[in-house]
């Protein structure tokens, strides 16, 4: 079981590929808080509802300060597919090895229809300024997720 991440402790440092081929690396998100969140697979339904959720969201976000930045092991293609296909509007990265999931406690065991898998284990991270951890939830459910997420914000929509 991989170890899980606690309020107060400091982000995992990474430098990932965005959907456009660029180095992305957590010291490039600091001085804005962050909401970092690790999915399954792009362009598959749950997954799709919950970045549609973020981009829907995305105006309520920005004006509490904070940027949406979300993880997942698709390749940048894809994730450039992906943001085109439902006009998302922040940055995807690409861990195809899963190392950052690992990292971040988000790479797992798992139960699926009934049997124990390894995986994506669904979850998000709240990053203040500083890339250290103000939230961090596991096993979050893509659909109604960013509701719950605003209300433990403070963010109305």
């Amino acid at each position: 079981m991989t170890e899980r991440l606690e309020t107060g402790t400091a982000a995992p440092d990474f430098s990932l590929l965005d959907q456009d081929g660029r180095a992305v690396r957590l010291a490039d998100l600091r001085g804005q808080k962050t909401v970092l969140y690790f999915y399954p697979a792009a362009m598959t339904p749950g997954c799709t509802t919950q970045a549609c959720d973020f981009r829907d969201s995305i105006s309520s976000l920005q004006g509490a300060g904070y940027r949406v930045v979300g993880i997942s092991r698709d390749t940048p293609e894809k994730l450039a597919e992906f943001r085109a296909r439902d006009g998302l509007t922040f940055t995807l990265l690409s861990d195809p090895d899963h190392a950052v999931h690992a990292a971040y406690g988000a790479w797992g065991e798992k139960m699926n229809y009934g049997k124990v898998i390894e995986g994506v284990i669904r979850s998000t991270f709240v990053l203040d300024e500083d890339g250290v951890i103000t939230l961090a939830l596991y096993n979050v459910k893509a659909t109604g997720h960013v509701a719950r997420l605003r209300r433990l914000l403070g963010i109305d929509a």
